[in-house]
């Protein structure tokens, strides 16, 4: 090729696009296809279809100060219609591969920690909060401009760590690895298998998934995750009709009994905006630092997401900027506001996004796939949560390799870098929180700047936001201090 040709090819730029979708979600220009997005869009639906099995059982669980119980039918009813169209509209406005779905832990904290305190409907009013202050943030320009502050070496770090992350859900969902019964009496907290070694039919179906889903993707198989995980589903109800196993977890490889189900609404629009702050025997400091504490999970939780899916994708600029930043981070404030209204506890962009991206989602048209099958959950749920955990969890163990590549760019000889690096990558799948992650990182990092008498170099938003984290890990004296316990 001559040097004229060489010019214009690199001058030549993405072919033209197919036609108005293609043009509007930017598929063609950003290198996908719609059969890659559409692939992408199964399998990140695939591999986050529990939460319309788990944020039913971890809401309907427990109980609020009234001892009140939420119907486990109505959550489900809630939990897929919030992440059905918070997806669409991320997949619509944000033009992103990242879906939304209640989020795991924020669940959590509203179940066992806000509704003990107060009803049901105070403690959702407390969710919608959140995330109208969230909302304001971004308005306000300063979430945006706290993700712009970030040096770059801490965000590969931020994805290095959600690859750690989000494998080790894998391997835990799997039931792989598991928490030793009686941790208290052994230095070591976690185990293979259930009982140190690999037992059952369930943990032979991941492993043969992680084997498939390997060699697919080492062969550049295309839709590598999806063949496996329906391959796996197909292997698993095979195995479950001839043995009848009872310890797959929380979805079972089996025909339902019936395809279609009534999605019952019950639950949507119940909730008290400013219910909790007059609620009996709850203080006003309490709500606050609830608050506090909802806020700066689902604020650096979805950072971590948005970063490391965006840099996954390959959708990062030059100076590790994300696309359509603004209005990505204000649709996901909104979905913790629709997650509340719903009585669905807070909504929030998925992790397993990420195996939509494996799979060569690129552009926010995969969301409309995901978000489709979740509107199809509403009257479908009993069909579309056959796929056991051990078929969807080994695309979570490959999606963790692909983000752990990453780590080549950090640079490891300087410490300054280094060090907060390592410790965003090593706290995240350790405390099994991305947010702790973050968190470490960013103090970490200010700390060893100032150290070295580099503190001028340090972002005014990175105090801040490290002066944040400071009290978000010293919580429990601060409330003790402040008599809120």
């Amino acid at each position: 090729m001559s040097e004229t040709d060489k010019v214009a090819d690199r001058t030549a730029g993405p072919p033209p696009a197919a036609n108005g979708v293609d043009r509007f979600f930017r598929i063609t220009e950003r290198g996908s296809t719609f059969g890659r997005e559409i692939r992408g869009g199964f399998a990140t639906f695939f591999t986050m279809a529990y939460i319309l099995v788990l944020n039913p059982i971890i809401l309907g669980s427990a109980k609020d100060k009234f001892g009140e119980q939420l119907d486990a039918v109505q959550l489900t009813t809630a939990t897929a219609l919030v992440a059905a169209v918070m997806t669409i509209i991320m997949g619509v406005g944000g033009n992103l591969p990242l879906a939304l779905a209640a989020g795991l832990g924020l669940n959590a904290v509203v179940a066992f920690q806000i509704a003990p305190l107060m009803s049901w409907d105070d403690a959702m009013g407390l969710v919608v909060l959140e995330g109208l202050l969230i909302c304001v943030l971004v308005v306000t320009g300063l979430r945006e401009a706290i993700m712009h502050a970030i040096p770059q070496s801490l965000k590969q770090a931020i994805s290095v760590g959600i690859g750690l992350f989000i494998a080790f859900i894998g391997f835990v969902d799997a039931g792989f690895v598991s928490r030793i019964p009686d941790a208290a009496n052994t230095t070591v907290p976690v185990q293979l298998g259930g009982t140190g070694t690999l037992t059952g039919w369930p943990i032979l179906v991941f492993c043969l998934g992680v084997l498939l889903t390997i060699g697919l993707l080492a062969r550049k198989v295309k839709g590598a995750i999806l063949i496996s995980i329906v391959t796996m589903t197909i292997v698993a109800m095979i195995i479950n009709s001839i043995a009848d196993i009872k310890a797959w977890g929380l979805t079972t490889p089996e025909w339902p009994d019936k395809i279609v189900d009534t999605p019952d609404f019950g639950l949507i629009g119940h909730f008290s905006l400013f219910g909790a702050f007059d609620a009996a025997g709850v203080g006003v400091v309490t709500v606050v630092l609830l608050i506090f504490t909802l806020i700066l999970s689902d604020f650096f939780d979805t950072m971590g997401t948005v970063v490391g899916i965006s840099a996954e994708a390959g959708l990062l600029d030059e100076e590790g900027k994300v696309p359509n930043l603004g209005r990505v981070l204000l649709i996901d404030g909104a979905a913790a506001v629709a997650g509340g209204a719903a009585s669905a506890s807070s909504a929030t962009s998925y992790i397993e996004s990420a195996a939509g991206v494996g799979e060569g989602s690129r552009t926010g048209f995969s969301n409309l796939v995901t978000g489709g099958l979740f509107a199809l959950a509403l009257f479908l749920t009993p069909l579309l949560t056959i796929v056991p955990l051990q078929a969807a969890a080994p695309a979570l163990v490959a999606v963790g390799f692909l983000m752990m590549t990453q780590v080549k760019h950090i640079d490891w000889e300087r410490y300054e870098i280094a060090i907060p690096a390592f410790l965003t990558i090593a706290v995240m799948p350790f405390t099994y929180s991305i947010t702790n992650g973050i968190g470490a990182g960013f103090l970490a990092y200010v700390v060893i700047k100032a150290v070295l008498g580099k503190a001028k170099e340090i972002h005014w938003l990175l105090w801040g936001t490290a002066a944040l984290f400071l009290v978000y890990f010293a919580i429990d004296p601060i409330e003790q201090i402040l008599g809120a316990k």
